[in-house]
């Protein structure tokens, strides 16, 4: 015989296991396992309400849980021996445990728990760009309908008070032809997520930003003109005061990065207090190239660092073209942006503070500007 077939301790069996297949169950191994067991017909569990005998370890759960349920005053979460009903709330039927449904008492059960409308918590994740934002707010809302905003509908609440705001404000939707729905506070939260909304909000679409290369040739056109960048500001509501500081300080436009700094959101709106409709917000693609773009054309740029080299007080550029940038909340100025600035401006503070939040700094400086613009006239 060829090969070493005659050797001792051969293989007399082929080396391939036994096939795939049922099991020689045949059919049996397809059918299914029926319905899943609920808790109190499960002898294993600790909710377990049957007649049968519990286990040990099952019975030792339960008699913990109830003793836990005495010491703390309350109703205990499982099933008395014996019984077919539990204590979970069901009030006859199936029902639903204590704190699924504790806003409506579940099936048929008494309301359990916190009462009041349910708010859904806000989203985290930026909003699609297409996705229609709900302006919020009296002032903000006001602001938008005088500023001719378009909208696509106005949302009251039932029983709002009423005062000389929301008067012009539901006068002016009605003149645009803006549909006027009168809706629950609850819906109103819900809506909102939460937000302070004082009663009223305004649906919009999204939120249109001004040409970076336009916002710029409309200030060169002023008497004294002055734009605001941010560096990579993360929190809207920050963009929001820094727009409403621009508009209080007659800055001409502010400019933002696309990725990684807040945008107008309605939170941003909420915060400018209307004053992004009055002053033109611009996304660029590369804050450093639209910071030369701005040298270019006339402006000094000038950033505000902690460490800077001049002092606000003794800034001799603020009376001639003008952009202030100012840095994100943690870092500051990032080392591009810091480069591209013709200098950086410290705003001297009498105690140690470490430093000024981006909106509070900016504010300052653009009330130092403006003073020194007015002293110059």
């Amino acid at each position: 015989m060829a090969g070493n077939s005659q050797r001792r301790g051969r293989r007399l069996t082929s080396k391939a296991g036994a096939p795939k297949g049922t099991g020689g169950k045949n059919k049996d191994s397809l059918a299914g396992r029926g319905r899943t067991l609920p808790a109190d017909e499960r002898p294993w569990h600790k909710g377990y309400s049957g007649t049968e005998k519990l286990p040990q370890r099952t019975a030792w759960k339960q008699d913990k849980e109830r003793r836990a349920a005495a010491e703390e005053g309350r109703a205990p979460k499982i099933g008395q021996p014996g019984s077919k009903d539990t204590t979970w709330g069901r009030g006859g039927g199936r029902g639903v445990p204590v704190g699924r449904g504790a806003a409506t008492g579940g099936r048929g059960g008494k309301p359990t728990g916190r009462s009041g409308p349910r708010v859904t918590p806000g989203r985290k994740s930026n909003p699609s760009k297409d996705t229609p934002e709900l302006l919020v707010g009296r002032n903000p809302v006001l602001e938008a309908l005088r500023a001719n905003v378009p909208a696509t509908a106005l949302y009251t609440a039932q029983g709002i008070d009423m005062d000389d705001r929301i008067n012009e404000i539901i006068r002016t939707a009605a003149d645009r032809g803006i549909a006027n729905l009168e809706i629950s506070r609850a819906e109103l939260d819900r809506m909102t997520g939460g937000v302070l909304h004082q009663g009223v909000g305004l649906q919009v679409p999204p939120f249109a930003y001004q040409p970076f290369e336009d916002m710029v040739a409309a200030a060169l056109e002023q008497q004294a003109p002055l734009l605001v960048a941010l560096d990579g500001v993360t929190d809207p509501r920050n963009l929001g005061a820094v727009i409403r500081s621009a508009a209080a300080f007659g800055a001409q436009g502010v400019f933002v990065p696309e990725r990684r700094a807040a945008g107008i959101t309605a939170t941003a709106w909420r915060t400018s207090a209307g004053a992004a409709a009055r002053v033109p917000v611009a996304q660029v693609t590369n804050l450093t190239r639209s910071l030369k773009a701005c040298r270019d054309a006339g402006f000094m740029v000038v950033g505000l660092d902690a460490d800077g080299d001049t002092d606000l007080y003794n800034l001799e550029a603020a009376v001639g073209p003008l952009v202030v940038v100012v840095g994100s909340e943690g870092r500051g100025l990032s080392r591009l942006v810091g480069e591209t600035c013709d200098l950086t401006v410290s705003i001297p503070m009498i105690s140690e503070v470490e430093s000024l939040n981006a909106s509070v700094a900016a504010a300052v400086a653009l009330a130092e500007v403006a003073r020194r613009r007015s002293v110059e006239q």
